[in-house]
């Protein structure tokens, strides 16, 4: 059995600060589970869609009914691809977890471009997959748990998201960086 998560969320920011905040938005108050982000690769195809692929290290809760000795240690790595193509104006990213994956794998792909109906708000949506390959009559629990862990921290890194881009705008405000990314200037 697989457990599937699917939301659409509007930020009342356009594309061009969205995609800006997103490489911005650990630390924040709302990511204290984040530990670490590295960039292992970053460039610009020939059609100038710029990609990058980061390894993020995260802290879980495990569950206090899963065995403690199956889990030593809830710290996980997360891969993370992302395509950003200024020209259709659309972000895509999509991690996994590279550990513990037999207890619990979680898939996630986020799409981030204008609003069809406000195009000064940009729409994100997210959609992940829950899968655990566990065993032990455990899988659908380990499951339930994973997609109810998602939904909550899918809604704290809505509010991180909107942290990240209320700095921004206040600093806009007060001129002291500019309002997009150089990557998007032309």
């Amino acid at each position: 059995m697989v457990k599937f998560y699917q939301h659409t969320f509007n930020y009342e920011y356009p594309w061009q600060t969205v995609s800006y905040a997103f490489w911005l938005r650990y630390p924040n108050p709302f990511a204290s589970h984040v530990l670490a982000v590295d960039v292992l690769d970053r460039y610009v195809d020939e059609k100038g869609v710029l990609k990058t692929t980061r390894l993020v290290l995260k802290k879980g809760k495990v569950p206090k009914w899963f065995p403690e000795s199956f889990l030593k240690n809830s710290e996980a790595f997360i891969i993370e691809e992302s395509e950003v193509d200024p020209k259709s104006m659309t972000m895509t990213t999509r991690t996994k977890n590279l550990n513990h994956v037999r207890i619990m794998q979680v898939e996630e792909t986020q799409t981030f471009r204008p609003n069809e109906q406000n195009p000064a708000f940009t729409s994100c949506k997210t959609e992940a997959r829950i899968i655990s390959r566990f065993g032990w009559g455990m899988t659908n629990r380990i499951e339930a748990f994973g997609q109810g862990s998602f939904a909550s921290n899918a809604a704290k890194a809505r509010k991180g998201m909107h942290h990240i881009l209320q700095t921004i705008r206040e600093k806009q405000m007060g001129g002291r960086v500019p309002f997009l990314a150089p990557a998007y200037q032309s």
